[in-house]
This record gives C-alpha cells, structure tokens and sequence, in this order.
C-alpha cells in the first residue's frame, strides 16, 4: 500500500495549518512531496491500497481539513484541493462526485482529476465553514469504488471588519462638580472578525472629542469625568466622541466610532437670591381675607427640587395682617391678606421676607448660605366702604302676641370711612315676603308690621340692609333672626269627628268613647287637658263625662234602656279646657248612635226600622219613576232658559244713561286685573252704589271730573255718589300693600240726559241704518272745534271710508 500527497511546500502545508485524519481499519500515511509547484492551498489526497495479503476491502479516504481564505477578488475560481482515491490509475476510469453543504453552488469538483474550486467570494462572517460529501464512482458502471465520506472546508479570516458600536449612540448623565474619575458609562464595541486568529479583533478605545472634560479606558471602553468643578450653569451638554479600533490599534487596523451625549445634573451648588431687596405693593381694604397682595421671587440657578424655595414672613409689622405661601410651579412668594383690613385703623406695613432652599447638600454649605431677604412695603388705599353693623348678627325673641308697631329691637350700622355719611335702614323684601316687619329708616327700630302667629310661623330670618345717602350703590346687610314666643290663644279641640254607639240593651256606667283633645299651642310644661260637659248639658241624663287625668276623657251611659224608636242619635257637647294663661276651652261635640246589639254586645243595626217599598214595586218600575224625574228636571231648565232669553236687548235707548271709563295708561299697569280697583257694576248702576260716607280724595292726580263742569248741571246727586265712590276704591287700591301697579281712572263724567254733548257713545250707532251727521259739533263751542273740523261738513268729495 502507498499513498502520496504534494503542496508547493512545506511551509505552505504548516501555514495553513492542515492535518491529516486517519481513519478505518487501513494503514493510511500521508507524504508531503515536493514536485511541480500547486496553487496555495492545494491539496492532494490519495486513496491506498492494501497489501494483498490483508482481507479487507481497499477502501477508504485519507481525510484532510481543507482550508481557502475569504474575501478571494480574483477572476479564475479559487482552488481549495484535490481529492485521488488510490483507486484511480489515471484512465478516466474514476468519477468523482460532490455534494453536501454549497456542492455545486459554492464549490465544484473536476469529476476525472478530483481538483475541488470555489467558484463564488467567501464570507467567514456569513459561514465559517461548509461540510461536504465525496464518493468515487466507476465511470462505466456507475458502481461505488469507495464510500461515501464527509470532509470540511473552513474560510480562513482576514481582517476585512471594522469594529461597531451596536448600542451607540451613548446617552449619559453625571452629576455637575463630580469629583476626577467619576465613571460615566462604559461602551462596548463588537468586531465580526475571527478573535482567535490575529489581532484582527482585537479593540483598543481612545477619545476623539471631548477632551479635557472626559476620558475613556483604552481596553474596557468606560468613560470618566477628567476635569474637576465641571459646573452645570456654564455648560450643561457635552458632545463626546469614542474610536474603537482593531489590531490592537496598531497601524492599518481599522476603525469605528460612537458618540456619547452627556449631561450634567444638576446639584444644589447655587444659593437663592433676591434681584430686589425692597418691593412695594398696595391693596384695597375691601380686599377679602385669601386676596393676592403681590408676589416676591428669589432667583435660584439650579433647578428641579435643588431649586425649589420655601418663603416665610419673618419680621415686620404685617405678619399679623399678611401671610404668605409658595407657588410649586413657578417658586414665587405670593402674599395674601390674611384678616380684614382698614385704612382707618392703619395705612400701611411692612414685611421682611426670606426665602430658603428646603433641600441642602451638605459638601455645598461652603457655597451659602442658601437663603435670602427682602424688605417688603404694602400700603393700604382707602375705598368707600359699605355699613357695617354692630354687632354682626341679631337674635329677637318676641312674643305672638305682640301689637302692630312694637319695637321688637333697634339695628345700628355705622360708614367705616373717615366721612361717616348718614345712613337709611331698610328690609330685604326677598327675605320677609310676607311683609311682618318693618324698620324706620332712620333710627333702624325694627317693628312689627302684621300680626305674628307661632303656630303659622314659628322663626322668621329676615335682612336688614343698610344704605349711605351720599352713595348708594354702599349697601351693608346684616341677618336677624327672630323667635316668636308662644302664647295661649289657641283652645283645645278634637282632633277629628268622634262618633260613637251606644246599645239598646246597655247599662249604666257603661263605657262608650275615650276621647282625647289637640292644642297648637307649646306650652313650656306641656299641655294639660281638662273635660266636662258643656253648661247646657251640664244635667244630660243619659251620659256623662269622666276625666281621666292624662288629657283624655271616658263618655259613660247614666241610664240604660235606650230605645232606636225612641231616639236614635245623641250629640253630646263636652267642654275641653287648657291650663294656660289666660285659660282657653272649646266645646266640642260627640255624635252617639243608638244601635240594635246582640247579647255579647255586637252591633246589628244603628239605623231606626227601614222604610220598606211595597214587595209588589219592581226594579223596571223603580227605573221609569227615576226617569221621569229626569225628564221633568229638563224641562224645568229649559223654560228657565228661554226666560232669560226673553230679556230686553244690550242696545240701550237714546234716553236711557250710557255710562263709559275713559282710562288714562300713564303708568305700568295690572292688566285684566284692573277691575279689582273698582265696582264696574256700581258705575253702570250708579244709584245702586252704597254710600261711603265723606268723598276721599286722591292725592296723587287731581281728577279731571271738572273739565266738564261748567256745562253739566252738579244737581244730579246720583253723580255725586258715583264720583265719591270710585275715588274711595282707587284710594283704598292705593293703601292696600299687597295690590299690584293699576292702572289710574279717571270718570268723566256721565254722557247723556243733562250733558251739552249728549252721548258719543258708539253702542247705539248700530241701530241708525243711515249716514250720522256731525254738523252739529259746531254748534258745541270752542271745545269741541277739532271734533268739528274733523268728523263735520266738508266742501271736498266724500271720503272712502
């Protein structure tokens, strides 16, 4: 057996790093051979032959890893090896055949010498290595001369990859005035390149940019402050730069870059200033308690929570009258008015405020101190003030049965301002609609106005306002409550309608009713009832009344046999008196029926003997009387009816009296309910009116009545009473407080007999079928020429209407 191999040499073979496998049960060696010079990486395996004497089978393979380098920019296929069975005597007999992992696509095999190409550029970073199958076949039968068996093919690397930053770029942050060598962040840079052949993965870090602040550790990549008192205030982002580069850094290595954005955090390093030490500001005295005054605000250039502030009043003469509070936005000092003010009381104050970081570092103390203060000025401006009252609120207690104008309490409210302008009291009309009270306007008394009722009304809040004269847009108000006090003047009575039985067969002393009795009144010891019967039923015969001493009364029977035939009902009236001052007592009065009842005293009948109907009256006979009634019902109405209807017509004759309002609307009105301000049915029947005593005069208008007195004869005295009667009813709609705005009327007089002008009255103008002429206007005098001029003679043609 004999086997043979050849390479361009030796150093070739051991640079490659080649080895040989041996395997199966056959003696296989392998014989670098010098000879005809191959193409780097060629190789040559060869099958062996047995001695003749050994019994197996002469098959098998000397293996070989085959080893190409990547990245190949040639134009002729890369020669990887050659694969030679000891079988083949160099005929063409052999057919050697490769598949597996890129057979044919990546690498093809001279089917007669065995010489193996790669055929495309290889990539040791996309594969590393491929695995392969080859077989020896007999090119004329197609029969296996040997097994088929795998062998490998690795890429051999260069150093065709940059280093990358697979996480750039950076974001980091470190805290301003970090000591040197604080650690910033740490990058890491990746190289795809073989890190176990070479240096070709080898990284080293340096800094492009970024110097003097930062500097990074050349072989773990992590980046560190390099400069001491780096502050924030002066500069806040840093733009650094970070190189990594392969071969260990030595020229030709190739290179990558990241950039890391640093910031610096803030740190409490500044003390909080005030760009003002003195402020003024003003307020009204009107201002309400919480009010903004101003605000203050002390600079601070940190920021976040280093830069939060915390103000207080620390001095001064208004720490009673102001407060002051932080904004959380903005850290502003905002002062407030903390108690009401007067300019009468004092004009002006003063505040020494300071503001303080609430949040120190201790290795910055050096720096402060980190607080500051400021002198603030306020001065208070004087506005009219509306009146006060004092006191603030007013509880009245008044008894129910005070009189009409009693002073139940005097309101006092004074003007704040230094002018004390004069002041007029008045009641809130929204507060007391039912109008019980009344204040004087000057003195402020406060009186009753209508008679007061506990049980309508126990507690009344009402509103007194306080007007200055000078101004009256300054209103003050002030709340009183009133109490009013219960007095006896409600008797006691029955809570309901009592109504009650009394057997036939009952005896004496028998119980019949329990009753009991209510009062409105509230009494402070409670109520307590006393009964008996009425004086006039003081000797009843037949009942009497047994009080029970706990406001309730028994009704027991005097006599027994009660008889329904002979009376059926009793009413018995019982007397229930009170024990207040002054006593009060009411009759109240229980219906008793007389009833049929059986032996243990159930009732069977409370009605005298029933009127029986004849049994021969049937229900149809029953029906036809009730319809008859109903009939004659209709009828009755029906002649009634046409009576009415034969009544006199509503046009009156030229001689009859045509009464007519003339209404004058000077003022906002009532509407339809004007009518309530007089009798329209007296002014048409004037003799009807009643007598009023003495005319009253309205004061507000002076009646126009007389326009027409020099032409009506005064000695109708039926005009007198209508006259005295109408301006009775417009004075009494004056003085009535609960009668809306009405309207004003005034009575011209009567038209028709005794008047110059007769009637005008358009009401009869329907009963003339002709044309009506008003010629005659002329004829009344002067005043009645523009009637004349416009409804008389005329020398044009007739008008259209």
């Amino acid at each position: 057996m004999w086997t043979s191999g050849r390479m361009s040499n030796a150093k070739s073979w051991l640079g490659l790093g080649m080895s040989l496998y041996f395997w199966g049960l056959m003696d296989l060696t392998t014989t670098v051979l010098s000879g005809t010079p191959t193409p780097p990486g060629e190789i040559e395996v060869l099958l062996s032959d047995k001695p003749q004497s050994h019994l197996r089978t002469k098959r098998s393979w000397v293996w070989n890893q085959f080893f190409v380098l990547e990245e190949y920019t040639g134009t002729d296929p890369l020669y990887v090896g050659k694969l030679h069975s000891d079988m083949d005597r160099g005929d063409g007999s052999i057919k050697y055949i490769l598949s597996g992992e890129g057979a044919g696509i990546v690498f093809t095999i001279d089917d007669t010498t065995g010489d193996i190409h790669a055929i495309q550029r290889l990539d040791r970073e996309e594969r590393a290595q491929y695995t392969l199958r080859a077989q020896a076949l007999d090119r004329r039968t197609g029969r296996p001369m040997e097994p088929e068996s795998e062998f490998i093919i690795k890429i051999q690397d260069i150093n065709d990859n940059e280093p990358k930053f697979p996480d750039g770029p950076y974001v980091a942050t470190v805290p301003e005035m970090s000591p040197v060598g604080t650690s910033v962040i740490q990058v890491t840079a990746t190289d795809a390149d073989d890190p176990t052949y070479g240096n070709s993965a080898r990284v080293v870090y340096s800094i492009l940019q970024g110097q003097p602040y930062f500097s990074v550790d050349s072989k773990t990549g992590v980046i560190r402050t390099a400069l001491m008192n780096m502050d924030r205030e002066a500069k806040e982002y840093y733009e650094v730069i970070i190189q990594a580069k392969d071969m260990g850094g030595q020229l030709g290595g190739l290179a990558g870059t990241t950039t890391v954005n640093v910031t610096l955090l803030d740190v409490n390093d500044n003390p909080p200033r005030f760009p003002q030490k003195h402020y003024q500001m003003s307020v009204l005295e009107s201002a309400p308690v919480s009010s903004t005054v101003g605000r203050v605000f002390a600079k601070d250039l940190d920021e976040g929570i280093n830069a939060e502030m915390k103000y207080t009043i620390v001095d001064g003469d208004g720490a009673d009258a102001f407060d002051i509070n932080t904004d959380p936005n903005f850290q502003v000092g905002i002062i407030t008015v903390k108690k009401p003010l007067s300019f009468e009381s004092k004009k002006s104050y003063t505040l020494k405020v300071e503001g303080a970081n609430p949040h120190l570092e201790m290795r910055f103390l050096n720096l402060g101190p980190f607080q500051d203060t400021t002198t603030v000025h306020i001065s208070v401006e004087d506005v009219d003030e509306p009146p006060v009252f004092e006191p603030g609120f007013y509880f009245v207690e008044v008894p129910e049965d005070v009189a009409i104008g009693t002073t139940i309490q005097i309101i006092s409210a004074k003007d704040p301002d230094v002018t004390n302008n004069s002041i007029r009291y008045s009641i809130d009309r929204s507060s007391d609609p039912g109008r019980f009270f009344y204040v004087d306007i000057t003195t402020g008394a406060l009186m009753t106005a209508r008679p007061l009722d506990r049980e309508e009304f126990s507690w009344h809040n009402i509103t007194v306002l306080a007007m200055e004269m000078n101004n009256p847009s300054q209103v003050g108000s002030v709340s009183v409550t009133i109490k009013v006090l219960d007095v006896n003047d409600n008797a006691p009575e029955f809570p309901r309608f009592y109504e009650a039985f009394v057997c036939e067969n009952a005896k004496a002393g028998q119980l019949v009713q329990t009753v009991s009795a209510v009062d409105q009144d509230d009494p402070h010891g409670g109520q307590h009832f006393y009964y008996s019967l009425a004086p006039e039923a003081a000797n009843n015969p037949n009942f009497t009344v047994r009080d029970n001493q706990d406001n309730t009364a028994r009704i027991l029977t005097r006599r027994s046999g009660f008889r329904q035939q002979e009376q059926s009902v009793f009413y018995l009236p019982i007397l229930i008196t009170d024990s207040g001052q002054p006593v009060l007592s009411s009759t109240g009065t229980l219906t008793i029926q007389v009833c049929s009842c059986d032996d243990s005293g159930h009732v069977l009948s409370c009605s005298p003997e029933a009127y029986m109907l004849p049994v021969s009256l049937s229900r149809g006979a029953l029906i036809a009387i009730l319809a008859c009634i109903f009939v004659l019902l209709v009828l009755v109405l029906l002649i009634l009816s046409m009576r009415r209807h034969r009544k006199q017509p509503y046009i009156i004759d030229d001689e009859e009296n045509i009464h007519e309002n003339i209404v004058r609307y000077d003022d906002e009105g009532g509407g339809e309910e004007d009518t309530e301000a007089f009798d329209i049915a007296a002014m048409w029947n004037p003799r009807e009116a009643q007598a009023g005593g003495a005319p009253k005069t309205r004061q507000d208008m002076l009646p126009e009545i007389e326009s027409l007195s020099r032409y009506v004869p005064q000695t109708c005295a039926v005009n007198s009473t209508v006259h005295s009667y109408v301006l009775a009813k417009l004075y009494e709609a004056d003085m009535d407080l609960w009668a809306p705005p009405f309207d004003s009327l005034q009575t011209y007089m009567f038209e028709g007999d005794g008047s110059v002008a007769g009637s005008l009255s358009s009401l009869q103008s329907a009963t003339s079928d002709s044309e009506q002429s008003f010629d005659f206007l002329t004829d009344w005098g002067p005043r009645f020429r523009k009637l004349a001029e416009l409804y008389g003679a005329s020398e044009g043609p007739a008008p259209l209407w």
